[in-house]
Formats: C-alpha cells, sequence, structure tokens
C-alpha cells in the first residue's frame, strides 16, 4: 500500500492534478477575501445608515423647541433595548445625563466607535455611535456590533468549511482521477516492457473513448503493428535470401571446385570462371536491389522529390522498350500520353524505374503476340498511370504475394530474375504516397498505380 501511495504521489498526473487544485483553493481564496471585504463594509455601511435614520427620527421630536417630549422619546427608545444593544444619550452642555442608559462622554459629533470601557456597558462589546447637537443639548445614538460581527464570523466559518470541503474534494478527485490515468500509464509501459521483451503481438488496451490517451495509444498500436510487419518481412526476407542465395553460392562453389581441379590437370579454365563471374554477378545483383529497396523504404530520396509529369516518363518509357517488344514478338502501345494530364510530386528517377520494371515484367512473362498498353489519366484527385497486357495474367490467389521479396511465380527458379521487381515496384509507390491494383482483365492483367496529385 505504502509502495503505491508513493507511486501515486510521484506521478504526474497526480502531480497535476494537486496543481490544478492549489490554483482552484487560491482563487477560491482570493474571491472568497473580495467578497468578505465587500459585505463587510456594506454591512457596516448599513449599520451607518441604521443610526443615522434613528438619530433622525429622535431629533425631530425637538422641532417645537419641546426638551420634555425629547427626552421621553429618547428614555422609550432606551427602555426598549434592556442588553443595552442600542444605546441612547440626552446630554446636557456641562455633560450631564438627561435622559437614556448611559452618559457619552467624551465622543466626537459624527460617527465614532468606542469600547466596553464606558461604565455600564458589557465586557467586550464594541459600539459604533453618531454624535450631535439637539438645541442647548447632545444626542446621541450608539449600535452594537454584535450582530454585524456574528454575521461575520458565520460568513468566515461557512467560508472555512467550505474550502476544507473543496479542499477535500479537489484532493480525492484528483487521486481517483491521477489512479485512473496512471493505470492506463501502466498499460502502456507494461504494453513497450512485453515489446522490448519480443512479444510484438502485445497491443495497448483502448477505452473506446477516443480521448488523448487512445488517441496516442491507437498510434502506439499502428507504429506497432508496422514494426511487427518490417520484423516478420525481416525474418521472412532473411529465410529467402538464405534460400534463394543458397543454390546460387552452391553453384559458384562447384564452379571454382571444377576450375581448381581443371588448373590442377592444366586444363583450359576460361569458360569455368566466365560461370563464375556471372553467378557473382546475379549474386551482387540480388544484393544491390534489397539495398535498393531497404534505402527507399527509408525514405532517403525525398529530398529529391519535384513535381514530375508522369506522361512525359510514360512516353520514354515506349520509346526504350518499343524495339525491345518488337524484336521478342510484343507490341508496346502509349495511349493517351500525348498531353500533360497532371503532375504527381515524386523522384522522376524512381519513377522511371518502377515503370520500367512493370514494363520489362510484362515483357518477361507475356508471350509472342502479346499487346502491352500504357496509359495516364486523372480521376479526381488521384492520378492514374497503368501498365496492361492481355497475357496469362496472375492468378488470383497469388497477386498479393508476388510484391513480397525474392516471390516468383515460377517456385522451381527455372528462368532468370531474382524477384524482387515487383518488390521495388512497391517500395516506390510506398515512398511516394501511391497504391498499387492488380486488375483482371479477362485475358491478361493491368498494373494500376494511383498517384495524389501535385498540390500547387
Amino acid at each position: 500500500m505504502t509502495e503505491a501511495w508513493t507511486r501515486l504521489l510521484r506521478s504526474t498526473p497526480f502531480r497535476l492534478a494537486l496543481t490544478f487544485a492549489f490554483l482552484f483553493m487560491l482563487a477560491f481564496v482570493l474571491a472568497g477575501a473580495i467578497v468578505y471585504q465587500m459585505m463587510s463594509a456594506d454591512l457596516a455601511e448599513q449599520l451607518d445608515d441604521t443610526i443615522k435614520e434613528t438619530y433622525a427620527v429622535i431629533a425631530s421630536a425637538y422641532a417645537d423647541n419641546d426638551p420634555k417630549e425629547l427626552v421621553e422619546i429618547v428614555e422609550s427608545h432606551a427602555t426598549l433595548s434592556p442588553k443595552k444593544e442600542q444605546l441612547f444619550s440626552l446630554t446636557d452642555s456641562a455633560g450631564n445625563r438627561l435622559a437614556g442608559n448611559f452618559t457619552a462622554a467624551g465622543l466626537p459629533d459624527g460617527f465614532s466607535m468606542f469600547g466596553a470601557e464606558m461604565p455600564g456597558l458589557p465586557a467586550g462589546t464594541e459600539y459604533r455611535a453618531y454624535s450631535g447637537s439637539v438645541g442647548a443639548d447632545t444626542l446621541t445614538v450608539a449600535f452594537s456590533l454584535s450582530e454585524t460581527e456574528e454575521l461575520e464570523t458565520i460568513m468566515l466559518m461557512s467560508f472555512g468549511w467550505a474550502t476544507l470541503i473543496i479542499t477535500g474534494l479537489a484532493v480525492t478527485g484528483g487521486a481517483l482521477l491521477a489512479s485512473r490515468v496512471q493505470r492506463r500509464l501502466d498499460g502502456i509501459a507494461a504494453t513497450m516492457v512485453d515489446v522490448s521483451h519480443g512479444r510484438l503481438d502485445t497491443r495497448i488496451p483502448l477505452t473506446g473513448k477516443d480521448d488523448d490517451i487512445d488517441i496516442v495509444s491507437s498510434q502506439v498500436n499502428d507504429a506497432l503493428d508496422r514494426l511487427s510487419a518490417l520484423v516478420e518481412g525481416m525474418k521472412q526476407v532473411s529465410a529467402d535470401i538464405a534460400h534463394d542465395l543458397k543454390t546460387p553460392l552452391n553453384r559458384l562453389q562447384m564452379i571454382l571446385e571444377s576450375a581448381a581441379d581443371k588448373a590442377a590437370r592444366r586444363q583450359d579454365v576460361s569458360d569455368d570462371l566466365a560461370d563464375a563471374r556471372s553467378e557473382g554477378h546475379q549474386i551482387n545483383e540480388t544484393f544491390d536491389a534489397l539495398l535498393r529497396i531497404a534505402q527507399i523504404e527509408a525514405g532517403a530520396r525525398k529530398a529529391r522529390f519535384t513535381d514530375v509529369d508522369l506522361g512525359e516518363i510514360l512516353r520514354t518509357i515506349a520509346e526504350i522498350y518499343t524495339d525491345v517488344a518488337e524484336d521478342d514478338g510484343k507490341v508496346l502501345s502509349p495511349t493517351q500520353l500525348n498531353e500533360m494530364v497532371d503532375r504527381v510530386h515524386g523522384d522522376r528517377e524512381l519513377l522511371t524505374q518502377m515503370f520500367a520494371n512493370l514494363v520489362e515484367n510484362a515483357l518477361r512473362h507475356c508471350p509472342p503476340g502479346t499487346t502491352i498498353k500504357l496509359t495516364v489519366t486523372r480521376r479526381g484527385e488521384r492520378v492514374l498511370a497503368s501498365v496492361a497486357d492481355n497475357g496469362p495474367g496472375i492468378p488470383p490467389g497469388e497477386r498479393k504475394k508476388v510484391f513480397q521479396r525474392l516471390y516468383r511465380l515460377d517456385h522451381s527458379r527455372s528462368t532468370p530474375g531474382s524477384g524482387l521487381g515487383l518488390s521495388l515496384v512497391r517500395a516506390i509507390a510506398d515512398l511516394h504516397g501511391a497504391t498499387i491494383a492488380l486488375e483482371d482483365r479477362k485475358p491478361g492483367l493491368a498494373v494500376v498505380v494511383s498517384f495524389p496529385v501535385a498540390t500547387a
């Protein structure tokens, strides 16, 4: 329990809750102090008005210059206050009391304050007095401050209790809120610990409230999904590399051993060296393609992005491969490439390589007599570039697999190639924020790459 409280006290949510509670209480205290001062001033003003009105009512009895009536009125008011909460005094010029329940001695004209030091007054009581001349005499009216002080005490007590209750609620609510947030943060920390120990399938639990922690957790989960996919891809790539390079390396070893045996017998080894060079070149090309895909996926080429015309790129591809297609008994037909349909933001060299790979892939896997069409069209806020043929196509079950590294439809691997051409195409498309769709043309296949339109 002690450790849990220690963690709670050290947690950022609890400290933020305490900070908010402190600021709220500070604002509450300042507001209460201002209200208290305003209320005290208002009570004092009301008391002064009441004292002055009472004085005016009593003094009005002397309007007929009848001192006897004035004395009777003062006595009657004094009789109504046996506890001396209200004091009345009528004195002559010599200071002798003519009427009232106390003798006002030494009080100035106007408002003044005095305490219980005067004889006959309750101990510890403060009075607010107003004095003035009525004819030759002096009239003093004084009210006790006990009622005002009692109201102020009630207000202070209420304010104090309210402060304690609000403080308790703020701290308790902050602790509950902090503990709830801390549990969610602990869930995130536990997920990160599991991931660090290799359990990449672990995900942060979501509450479904779509608050800020859920949003961050969703983003972390997406990153973990991506990381898991990359790790699985790396494992698959490692296995594929080991599988695909084992055969050429074995062939290379056999060729070199054969050359060594021939050299020992003083026979010509030039053919073996040529074969060894060819195998080595093929191995180097495979590694170069893998490194190039890794560099593209890392986004290293984005700094070279400019606005480029896809139509111009495909026209260049058509000029390069038209003769190659004719020599192979195929037709390369560029259509809708005469106008600059729309520009996309990207790397011209990579885009050229991507479409060259698609054209070479169609030329390699289609039989003679096949027609290959290149098109660029605009559809809404997307630019669609298509390489379509009427060849044998790709079986539906294989279409997602062909973009994997080193994957080949020819499982016997008797045909030339490394199985990295379409992987490179996918990497370049992802770098440009484009999507790739393989559409069945019945017969044939259309590879449609959809790019976002370059913004001005």
